[in-house]
């Protein structure tokens, strides 16, 4: 188990000053690997876009249900988690290897201080293989390159791009992205996604006003998509039951699915 990442790199790229998306994140579903400009942007978001920290426990609550089902009814055993994000309880090794001791999990971020608790990330089980690999989803061909050396690329893989494709302002840009990942992944793979968005039937109008904050006074900048752009990331790909939906909604019990206006999905490349 290895990380690459080097302190003096993580020191130099490192700005506290700033609100950053990893740590406001961190601050909305509880965690405590933030600052106090984190908290206030956060909380500033939160007044502008009271559900934003429902949508952030829910994001995360989806990654759980998303795992348990990959691993225990698809039998994935490998794991590419493109922008992990911050560790916290029940991350995508720990839940996947805790039904599969064997899986083989690669983290993929760039952000520093992300690279600053990559250690806490890399305590798998000695059946299995987790790692985190410094590199940034602009450039798929690295990502995929650098998780080659843990995974076996001739598997299938489960590929969690989790509230990612937001941070990247190009649509067409963020398909191709999602185009180059799942066709360096053999046949029998999957795709599993979370996607904020501004569709009224999700309550997502208030995005608008909060993103443009936003984008005014933390990094990086975000944008929300529709239902129909979001969709089109899975173009060649099979969506599983129940499709598209709030991230809220998927696989979860009936009574506690409450519309959030974050889509999520999983497909299978066929």
């Amino acid at each position: 188990m290895s990380g690459n990442q080097h302190p003096s790199d993580v020191s130099g790229r490192l700005n506290t000053g700033v609100a950053h998306n990893a740590r406001v994140w961190n601050y909305w579903i509880g965690g405590k690997d933030h600052y106090e400009v984190d908290q206030q942007v956060g909380d500033q978001v939160a007044t502008m876009f009271p559900v934003i920290r429902d949508v952030a426990r829910a994001d995360r609550e989806f990654l759980g249900r998303a795992v348990r089902f990959l691993t225990g009814e698809c039998g994935v055993r490998q794991f590419l988690d493109v922008g992990t994000g911050l560790p916290t309880l029940d991350n995508t090794h720990e839940i996947a290897q805790r039904i599969a001791p064997e899986s083989r999990i690669v983290y993929v971020d760039n952000d520093p201080i992300v690279l600053v608790h990559a250690r806490s990330l890399l305590v798998g089980t000695p059946q299995g293989a987790t790692d985190y690999i410094d590199a940034d989803v602009h450039h798929p061909g690295s990502v995929i390159e650098g998780a080659s050396a843990t995974l076996d690329l001739e598997q299938p893989v489960a590929v969690m791009m989790l509230g990612i494709l937001n941070f990247i302002l190009d649509t067409g840009k963020a398909l191709d992205i999602v185009r180059r990942v799942m066709a360096s992944v053999p046949s029998g793979s999957y795709l599993a996604m979370t996607h904020p968005t501004t569709d009224t039937d999700l309550g997502g109008e208030g995005n608008v006003e909060a993103m443009k904050f936003w984008n005014e006074n933390a990094t990086p900048p975000i944008t929300a998509r529709s239902r129909a752009e979001i969709s089109a990331f899975f173009e060649g790909l099979e969506l599983l039951t129940p499709g598209l939906v709030s991230c809220s909604q998927w696989r979860a019990e009936p009574d506690s699915a409450v519309v959030l206006p974050q889509f999520g999905a999983v497909a299978v490349k066929p």
